[in-house]
C-alpha cells in the first residue's frame, strides 16, 4: 500500500496581493459532502504570510471551486507574536464552531533565526471568517521548548484535547551559518486553550545528522495512532517519515513505511514536506508541499 500522487492540485499564480507566492502548510476541512476547503499560508510581495483558502470539488477531480479573495487571518500588530506572518496548522470542528490553530511567526535578528508560537482563532460561520481569541498565543516557549513551538496537530478524543507539536530545542552556528534543531513533542488540554506539557518526546532525533523533524499529521485506525511527518537528515532536504503509537506518547518510527517520497521531475522533486491528512469517503487524503516549502502550491496524494 502506498500514496498515489495526484500532482500539484493547487498552483500559485499571483492570484491576489496576499497570494504572490507559496501555498504553505495546507490544512483540509470537509465543509460539505462534496467540498473540501484547504486553508494555507500565502505570501505577499513583502514575504509576509497570511491565511486564505481554496475550495475543491471532491467529486470532480478536486477542481478549484473558489479561492478566497481576502485572507481569513492576517499578521498581527507590531510587536505581537504573529507580527511577521501567520500559518495554518490544525482545525477542529467543535460545538458548531471551527477552531483554527495557527502559527505566529517572528523574524529573528539574524537569518534564518525565527521565533514561533501557537495561536487560536475561531470561526462561527463555517470557516468564512475567523477571529483570534487573544492577542497572545495559547502556547509559547517553555523550559521544554526553549527556542520555539510550532505546527500543532490537534484532535479531540474522549473529551481530552491532544496535540503533537514541533518543539525547537536549539540553534547552532555551523560554518558561520545558523542551523535549527527541532523535533516533535506532546501536550494535552481540557478545553483546547490551556495546554499542559511535560517534555514528552514523540519523535526524537535518530542521531546527530538529523536536525529538523517537522509538522505531524496524526490519524487513528483500529486503535493505532499513525503519524506522518517530515524530517531533514544530513544534507538531504525534507523527506516524509512515519511512526505508530498506542497511546499517542510513545512512538515507534517506521520511516520505510511512509509510502511517499520525492518525484523524479515534478513540483516535489527536491523535497516532500508538511503533510496534512483527512479521510474522505473512507480514504486517506494527504495534502502536502514540495520544493521550496510550497512556493509553487500544494499537492495531493491518496492512500491506495
Amino acid at each position: 500500500m502506498a500514496w498515489k500522487k495526484r500532482g500539484l492540485i493547487f498552483k500559485v499564480e499571483q492570484q491576489y496581493p496576499w497570494l504572490q507566492s507559496h501555498a504553505q502548510l495546507p490544512v483540509a476541512d470537509l465543509i460539505s459532502e462534496n467540498t473540501v476547503r484547504v486553508y494555507f499560508a500565502g505570501r505577499s510581495i513583502q514575504s509576509f504570510s497570511s491565511i486564505g483558502y481554496v475550495d475543491l470539488d471532491v467529486k470532480n477531480n478536486f477542481n478549484i471551486i473558489n479561492i478566497s479573495e481576502q485572507p481569513v487571518l492576517s499578521p498581527g500588530k507590531i510587536g505581537h507574536f504573529d507580527e511577521h506572518g501567520v500559518f495554518p496548522a490544525s482545525i477542529i470542528n467543535y460545538n458548531n464552531k471551527k477552531y483554527l490553530y495557527f502559527i505566529g511567526w517572528n523574524q529573528g535578528y539574524k537569518q534564518p533565526l525565527f521565533y514561533a508560537s501557537i495561536g487560536l482563532a475561531v470561526s462561527e460561520d463555517n470557516g468564512n471568517t475567523f477571529k483570534k481569541i487573544s492577542n497572545v498565543p495559547v502556547m509559547s516557549r517553555s523550559e521544554y521548548d526553549p527556542c520555539l513551538v510550532t505546527s500543532p496537530n490537534v484532535f479531540l478524543e474522549n473529551n481530552i484535547w491532544k496535540m503533537t507539536y514541533v518543539s525547537g530545542v536549539k540553534w547552532e552556528l555551523v560554518d558561520e551559518q545558523l542551523k535549527s534543531f527541532y523535533h516533535i513533542k506532546y501536550a494535552e488540554s481540557d478545553n483546547g486553550i490551556d495546554w499542559k506539557r511535560d517534555g514528552t518526546i514523540c519523535i526524537d532525533f535518530r542521531d546527530e545528522k538529523e536536525t529538523n523533524i517537522a509538522r505531524s499529521a496524526v490519524i487513528k485506525e483500529n486503535g493505532v495512532y499513525k503519524m506522518w511527518f517530515c524530517y531533514v537528515y544530513d544534507t538531504a532536504k525534507y523527506r516524509m517519515g512515519y511512526a505508530e503509537s498506542y497511546d499517542c506518547k510513545t512512538w515507534i518510527r517506521k520511516d520505510a513505511e511512509a509510502g511517499i517520497t520525492i518525484s523524479e521531475n515534478d513540483f516535489d522533486s527536491e523535497m516532500t514536506c508538511y503533510p496534512n491528512i483527512i479521510v474522505i469517503n473512507g480514504k486517506k487524503h494527504m495534502f502536502y508541499n514540495g520544493n521550496s516549502f510550497g512556493k509553487q502550491g500544494f499537492g495531493l496524494a491518496i492512500y491506495e
